[in-house]
């Protein structure tokens, strides 16, 4: 009864007028630009966020979220309309969204996925409304020790459950590391890493900077150089009849988008793998449970419906880490993190005691998106086609100056907008090597989160590393982490062997 009277009192938070416009207008949003190739909430998240301390910190947090939320609905657009995800997270939703456009089917494939994606995110709500007030609750016997721990936990998920190559996604974190150390020392104040003398390295690198010129001056240069021309858009019309038809055809899919949405919500909440795995694993289950596996590839709608749930339960699910922990459960909300850290307010077990009012405001306002979210989708999906027509020169440009005037905007500094090109010109080149750079900005992020709990711990037992190791909650956490660290040192040892079994034979 206290949770359903928390949430009563946060929908008096997030139903205010300012609130409502600001859901609306940041779902709205977050639709174009998870619609747009090369965009997606990362991008969005980090263009926007300058713009939030004009509101106060709950409706900011409102607003970032909402776009987050838009987003996870839009990337569905581009996947079947172009056959190019608008994000990493809506890759799944290619495979069957767009052969089911080539049939004609357009309009069934984005009315089923606006509804999954409702269903996806209906569930996990809930799910993060049960789930929030008792993790909080054990978080509140977190010590300096299980903070190291958790931090490491975070990086290893990376490393153990992500497809990008090992040893790029261990070297993108220690670059991370490393740039989260420029600046004053923690505990003397002594000057670390201050390139050239520059004055503005004193001040340490933001994480909004690196993440403007990585995701979006990077994304722009590599959107210029393999967008040579803009792809041909698949007509698509929405009729009551195509409407009604992808609500029974959604409604034999129960099965389906619940799987989905669970595995969703739970993968969303491991720290750092986001909802790109989700959606990936949510389509594989759905193939290998389906009936008709063989169809899958070829326009089956199911294999639009499981990565749609799945990729909108993993948003909710990784803001619950968050909040409770402090630790982003993705890229996305890793930025979310640093706007809260920004606004003054500390993610962890005593935001909900300190900080009630923000948090039950933004568990409600969630609700309050997923209802927005779907309407708008299925009410804009015509203005969605004309939008995906305009040039990407021009797209390419409107999305520079933002990122530049955003970058630009916090600090006042010109320092900040040189750095921001070069990480920029960084990121493109990274994105050519295939580097992740996600695991670059998480590293930022938490990165001085780590040195803290690291030094603290030390400190307090006088040296004794075995502290870690000692206390159950971060014993357990390092164990599970070595676990991840080697996962895929336990793939390429199975791989070794099977290709030597079958090497006698050949």
């Amino acid at each position: 009864m206290d949770v359903l009277a928390l949430l009563a009192d946060g929908f008096a938070t997030s139903l205010s007028p300012l609130n409502l416009m600001i859901v609306i207008l940041g779902v709205t949003a977050g639709l174009f630009i998870g619609a747009m190739p090369g965009l997606g909430s990362v991008n969005g998240v980090a263009i926007v966020l300058p713009l939030t301390f004009i509101v106060p910190p709950s409706s900011a947090i409102i607003l970032l979220c909402a776009i987050y939320y838009g987003a996870m609905y839009g990337g569905a657009i581009s996947s079947v309309l172009l056959g190019i995800p608008g994000s990493s997270t809506a890759v799944a939703t290619t495979f069957d969204g767009r052969p089911m456009a080539q049939q004609g089917k357009a309009g069934l494939a984005l009315i089923a996925a606006a509804m999954a994606s409702f269903i996806g995110g209906t569930i996990s709500v809930v799910l993060f409304t049960v789930f929030a007030v008792p993790l909080a609750d054990l978080a509140l016997a977190f010590g300096p020790a299980e903070e190291f721990a958790l931090v490491l936990l975070a990086f290893t998920t990376f490393v153990g459950l992500g497809g990008d190559d090992v040893l790029k996604t261990l070297i993108m974190i220690c670059l991370g590391l490393v740039l989260s150390t420029v600046g004053l020392d923690l505990i003397s104040g002594q000057p670390r890493l201050i390139f050239f003398d520059e004055p503005g390295f004193y001040s340490g690198i933001s994480f909004l900077v690196l993440a403007i010129g990585v995701y979006g001056v990077g994304e722009v240069l590599y959107t210029i150089e393999t967008q040579r021309k803009s792809p041909s858009v698949t007509p698509a019309k929405l009729t009551f009849k195509e409407l009604w038809l992808g609500m029974k055809a959604i409604n034999r899919l129960w099965k389906t988008m619940s799987l989905g949405s669970f595995l969703g919500f739970f993968v969303g909440m491991l720290p750092a793998a986001g909802a790109t795995p989700a959606a990936l694993m949510a389509y594989g289950m759905a193939k290998t449970t389906s009936k008709s596996p063989e169809t899958f590839g070829k326009g089956n709608i199911e294999g639009v419906a499981a990565p749609e749930t799945a990729n909108n339960a993993a948003s909710t699910g990784s803001l619950l880490p968050m909040l409770t922990l402090g630790i982003p459960g993705s890229p996305t909300t890793a930025l979310l993190l640093g706007g809260m850290v920004m606004w003054g307010l500390v993610p962890g077990p005593m935001l909900f005691i300190e900080q009630p009012d923000f948090v039950w405001g933004l568990i409600s306002s969630l609700y309050t998106a997923n209802f927005a979210a779907v309407a708008i989708n299925l009410a804009l999906i015509p203005l969605f086609v004309w939008a995906l027509r305009m040039p990407f020169t021009v797209l390419c440009a409107l999305v520079l100056v933002l990122c530049l005037v955003g970058g630009y905007a916090p600090s006042q500094k010109l320092h900040d907008v040189w750095l921001i090109l070069g990480f920029g010109v960084a990121g493109y080149l990274l994105r050519k090597a295939d580097y992740p750079l996600a695991p670059l900005v998480l590293a930022l992020v938490l990165g001085p989160l780590m040195e803290k709990s690291f030094r603290q711990t030390l400190i307090s037992e006088q040296g004794n590393v075995m502290a870690f190791f000692e206390r159950p909650l971060s014993a357990s956490f390092m164990a599970i982490a070595l676990l991840f660290f080697l996962l895929p040192l336990l793939k390429v040892l199975r791989k070794n062997i099977s290709k030597d079994k079958v090497a006698p034979a050949e």
